[in-house]
């Protein structure tokens, strides 16, 4: 589970001694897009931990093979549905298998995004409807198939981003969904709160996946180093340091902290 960085050696993860959260282990964990890009790191964390692990992903053979590395490399084989997100009846039917298997949900990550591009010219009322769906409904729908059953204690965690902070062009839809998730979570927090249950989101800068790594190569030459200008930290950005602030958030170490939105993005001013 490690980023493919022969052509970029600086993005190579720094080795640390990561933290463990005892109190995730045999907690029931929900991860959504978890088949690529931070979603499996996400999976393969949660699964190091010993949390029991269910994760959804529209990508059968992605989430399969996740499933298989996790299985190899952790004390955990995580439970895989395919599904699509946009789709709320196929959410409550993963839900229902993962809570089957594993038992309640008593940790979700919303993470499942597409930050795809269109020129504002080109943006359909269709095209906006399908973005809005991958990426801010799902984490509404997700989260009401699972709060029935959470316990005091539970944690849900929205994926935002930092780009909607920055104005970025060229991914409106994107960052306008994004920008939404920072209500969703603040409301939702308030919903809930009286039952116990926590509700924060993480607003990630740009993280080099393979598939950004690939993106910036193709299309945004010089992209890595214009970047990585803009943040305080000078290196770059890796799934693990997303996923580590998510255990965290969903480990009872952060047991008073609700309704809050984490930056993690090297301190992007």
């Amino acid at each position: 589970m490690t980023l493919e960085t022969s052509d970029h050696p600086e993005l190579t993860p720094v080795a640390i001694e990561a933290a463990r959260y005892p109190s995730l282990k045999d907690r029931s964990v929900l991860i959504t897009g978890g088949g690529s890009g931070i979603g499996m790191y996400l999976v393969h964390a949660f699964c190091a931990q010993g949390a029991r692990v269910g994760f959804i992903d529209i990508d059968g053979e992605a989430g399969a093979r996740v499933a298989g590395i996790c299985a190899r490399d952790t004390p955990v084989e995580p439970v895989f549905v395919r599904a699509d997100l946009t789709d709320c009846d196929a959410i409550r039917n993963a839900v229902n298998h993962i809570a089957a298997c594993n038992g309640p949900v008593q940790a979700l990550v919303n993470n499942a995004g597409n930050d795809d591009r269109a020129p504002i010219e080109d943006v359909t009322p269709d095209y906006w409807d399908q973005r809005m769906a991958v990426n801010l409904r799902h984490q509404f729908f997700v989260s009401q198939a699972v709060l029935g059953a959470m316990q005091p204690g539970a944690a849900i965690v929205n994926m935002g981003s930092n780009s909607w902070m920055q104005g970025a062009a060229g991914l409106i839809c994107y960052t306008t969904a994004k920008s939404a998730v920072q209500g969703l979570t603040k409301s939702l927090a308030r919903e809930v709160g009286g039952r116990g249950i926590r509700v924060n989101s993480i607003a990630p800068g740009w993280i080099l996946t393979d598939r950004q790594v690939g993106r910036a190569k193709a299309i945004y030459q010089g992209k890595f180093d214009d970047y990585l200008s803009k943040q305080c930290l000078k290196e770059f950005l890796l799934p693990p340091d997303v996923a580590r602030m998510a255990l965290f958030l969903t480990a009872d170490d952060s047991r008073m902290i609700t309704a809050q939105t984490f930056i993690v993005d090297g301190g992007v001013v």
